[in-house]
């Protein structure tokens, strides 16, 4: 039994004297952070930037483009990905009464590409119509350096 305290007692101590060490260490030395101020970002679809309302034969035209991101010194930022929101006008129909209700729908999808996928683009240039909206969103765009930003959004409207 005296074998089994003097154990115990002599873990303990060493674990005490263990704990101590840790606290004496010094800290590791933390590494620089350097500030990053991002550029202000462009987002440009053809001519069009910001929001804009276009006619029908030049929103099918621009759809078919490449966006674009730059800064205000002209540099080039490549999209890592990018979202479409296109929100049309349509009709429902009530079966009882034979009502025909308009409503808007929207149809969405996440590109890792521009310009769009030829599906996409036959189908804006085969529906598109006044009162239409293209919303380009989350775009994301890396710089020469790696590091990642958010692009302002582009909405189309057409007239």
């Amino acid at each position: 039994m005296a074998n089994i305290v003097k154990y115990v007692f002599i873990l303990f101590v060493l674990l005490a004297c263990n704990s101590l060490q840790a606290q004496n260490t010094k800290p590791a030395a933390s590494k620089t952070f350097q500030k990053f101020t991002p550029p202000k970002l462009t987002t440009t679809l053809g001519i069009r930037s910001d929001s804009v309302v276009v006619a029908k034969e030049e929103a099918v035209q621009l759809v078919a483009l490449p966006l674009k991101i730059t800064d205000d010194k002209k540099n080039n930022y490549n999209i890592s990905s990018y979202q479409l929101m296109y929100k049309r006008k349509a009709v429902t129909e009530d079966e009882e009464t034979g009502k025909v209700t308009p409503v808007v729908s929207n149809v969405s999808d996440l590109f890792k590409a521009t310009p769009l996928p030829t599906l996409w683009k036959n189908i804006l240039k085969e529906q598109l119509k006044p009162g239409d909206e293209l919303f380009f969103f989350d775009i994301i765009v890396k710089d020469a350096q790696g590091r990642i930003m958010y692009a302002p959004t582009l909405r189309i409207k057409v007239k």
